[in-house]
């Protein structure tokens, strides 16, 4: 359970940071001509991005389906799913729907089709709108803190939805892509603290411990509702403190960046001004020579 959450919550760190980093040199590189994206081509592969959404939701699936399950295989004997795994194939789900985004968003870009902007962006709702679904019924009964966890999460999972659905008709938004972007790098700040915090021994709040149900998982419990007030509100406490810890680093990121390619920009547009300057200099120059020529004549 811990390697799921921090191995899908990397990958969403890595492609939020990747998007916002892409989104914010766009804009500050020809704000007048931003038009947002769903993914960006690398210098190394086009779809580098994209290979690596492929890969790792291939990995996460083989290690909620294959690897994590004591007998290597998530069925009974009888073929049938136990109650004990159905998490695992929601989980698998989940990864599986952001699979066929990034496949058909290769196919789309390939085909050069007339729809590609609103399909790809349509794909990654449904991604978003599949994970939602999932954890918001999940198998798994999320009480005390766990289920303020998952909570949680589902706010930061609608507001990468909702800017992906935004991102259809309002393509020279910055500020969508911009928000969509941050809340992707926070799910993986989210998935990354949550599971060291709740599967880690040791690390649950004061009152709270990890219990062992039969089924063989594990699940946070608290001895008193004493302990799981407190619990549950320094859960509400962490996501604050890291609502303003991301919102710190993504306007630093945002005021860097901007320094740093908008000044290209500048010193581009300067130059061309000057270049503009000395021509107009040199035509002033040549008329001028002309009529002195043409009055002595």
């Amino acid at each position: 359970m811990l390697e799921g959450h921090q191995f899908l919550g990397f990958g969403f760190f890595i492609i939020g940071l990747w998007h916002l980093f892409n989104h914010i040199k766009l804009h500050a590189l020809s704000s007048k001509s931003y038009t947002s994206t769903l993914w960006f081509p690398t210098t190394i592969s086009r779809y580098l991005e994209l290979h690596f959404i492929i890969l790792s939701c291939t990995i996460f699936i083989a290690m909620e389906l294959f690897i994590a399950p004591v007998h290597h295989q998530p069925f009974d004997p009888d073929g049938t799913i136990p109650s004990s795994h159905l998490h695992n194939f929601e989980h698998s789900s989940m990864a599986l729907t952001f699979l066929v985004y990034a496949t058909f968003a290769i196919v789309f870009d390939g085909k050069y089709t007339k729809a590609q902007h609103e399909l790809t962006y349509l794909l990654g709702a449904i991604a978003f709108a599949q994970q939602f679904f999932l954890i918001h019924l999940h198998s798994r009964d999320h009480m005390g803190p766990e289920g303020q966890y998952h909570l949680l999460l589902q706010v930061l999972v609608i507001i990468s939805m909702s800017t992906t659905l935004l991102g259809i008709g309002f393509q020279k938004s910055f500020l969508i892509s911009f928000v969509r972007s941050m809340s992707i790098m926070f799910q993986g700040v989210w998935l990354m603290l949550m599971g060291y915090l709740l599967w880690t021994k040791g690390v649950q709040p004061k009152g709270c411990f990890m219990h062992l149900e039969e089924s063989g998982e594990y699940l946070v419990k608290c001895s008193d509702d004493e302990a799981l007030h407190r619990a549950v509100s320094l859960v509400n406490l962490q996501f604050s403190w890291l609502v303003i810890g991301v919102t710190v680093f993504a306007m630093s990121f945002y005021l860097i960046l901007v320094a740093i390619y908008g000044k290209k920009v500048e010193y581009v547009s300067l130059h061309c001004r000057e270049e503009d300057g000395s021509n107009n200099i040199n035509v002033e120059s040549q008329s001028q020579k002309k009529s002195m020529e043409l009055e002595q004549v």
